[in-house]
């Protein structure tokens, strides 16, 4: 399970280091995509096998379906951690997401999220600010 929020800076390389705490769960390797929201997701090798199952299960024939198989299929690369830890970004996901030098590392229970700083900053404000609102669309869905 990945939870909490970490700050990592990236090298000159693209290289981020993953969370002390997350490492033993990708240390056999992970796959990282585009994420929405414009971060990146980094999956366990398993849950990422789990979610592609469900996407190639999506409609071909509805344009939606499609776009979004690709969105997170063409955007995936293999990762393995390093000896100090980290992960290399691919330069077409580093400007997807608009990664520059500082980034947010963020545990979303079966993914990781990497953000650049600032535009994780600004997400989690507009967020909070709407915290109640969003609460209660979420009491529509159970929780």
């Amino acid at each position: 399970m990945f939870i909490g929020e970490y700050q990592h800076n990236i090298d000159e390389k693209g290289r981020v280091a993953v969370p002390a705490k997350f490492r033993k769960e990708v240390s056999g390797g992970a796959i990282i995509t585009r994420g929405l929201d414009h971060c990146l997701f980094i999956f366990t090798k398993k849950d990422w096998e789990t979610l592609a199952e469900k996407l190639v299960a999506l409609p071909l024939s509805q344009a939606n379906s499609r776009a979004f198989v690709r969105l997170m299929l063409s955007g995936a690369s293999d990762v393995k951690l390093d000896s100090q830890g980290r992960v290399l970004i691919p330069d077409y996901l580093r400007v997807y997401a608009g990664l520059k030098k500082s980034a947010k590392v963020i545990g979303v229970y079966n993914r990781m999220e990497v953000w650049d700083e600032a535009s994780w900053q600004q997400y989690k404000a507009k967020t909070e600010g709407s915290s109640e609102e969003i609460a209660e669309k979420m009491a529509d869905l159970g929780i």
